[in-house]
């Protein structure tokens, strides 16, 4: 059994996560910044935390991080404000994987997409720029660092049911997947070292989640 805190615990991919770890035995640290979010996140099993990463320094995040093996990074200001995007998405971000560091924590996986990369190509004047910029550093950095990070780009979120299989690889281009299934990727990239060190992009497709991880 390990204990992880999901960052962004009201989110639905986090959600569907907190639910699944918690039913595998793990003990799950929801951090949520709005307190009238913990009884959706205590329905799942899991605990709610109560705090606004944005607002807080590396030290005090170390010690909401304090005694957890694992951090998953599945928040996000939700767009329409590039000014709190690059405060949440790339700063917050950034500090929590300091914040990790420093409260002893080696595993860190971070919820990303599919495109994300410093070569995005989305234009500055689409709405979406500031997301892919803030995205694209956040993941170069936790790339730099001496964690033992994993990033994970799922394409297009969809709300239908899980099927517990992915496609991913050098020649797969974005396509959808279920919100679901990516929760099923985060866990099983938890629990399967060998994930460590790697951008593993995916959509939904034909191979077991465990399977197409392992390949």
């Amino acid at each position: 059994m390990s204990r992880i805190a999901v960052i962004g615990g009201h989110g639905k991919v986090a959600l569907h996560l907190a639910r699944i770890l918690t039913e595998r035995g793990h003990q799950v640290s929801a951090i949520v910044r709005n307190p009238t979010h913990r009884d959706d996140v205590e329905a799942t099993g899991a605990e709610a935390v109560v705090a606004d990463v944005e607002g807080l320094d590396v030290d005090e995040l170390a010690e909401v991080l304090a005694g957890h093996d694992a951090v998953v990074w599945s928040a996000g200001a939700g767009g329409g404000d590039p000014e709190r995007t690059y405060a949440v998405d790339r700063d917050a971000a950034v500090e929590s994987m300091a914040a990790a560091d420093q409260a002893g924590i080696r595993r860190y996986v971070m919820v990303s997409y599919f495109g994300a990369s410093p070569d995005h190509g989305v234009p500055e004047d689409d709405g979406f720029f500031a997301y892919a910029e803030a995205k694209a550093a956040a993941d170069e950095h936790l790339r730099g660092t001496d964690l033992d990070w994993t990033v994970l780009g799922p394409s297009r979120l969809t709300t239908d049911p899980a099927t517990g299989r992915i496609e991913t690889g050098p020649t797969v281009t974005s396509s959808s997947v279920t919100r679901e299934d990516v929760a099923l990727v985060v866990a099983a990239t938890l629990e399967d070292p060998g994930t460590v060190g790697r951008t593993i992009r995916f959509n939904n497709g034909e191979t077991p989640i465990a399977e197409a991880l392992a390949g």
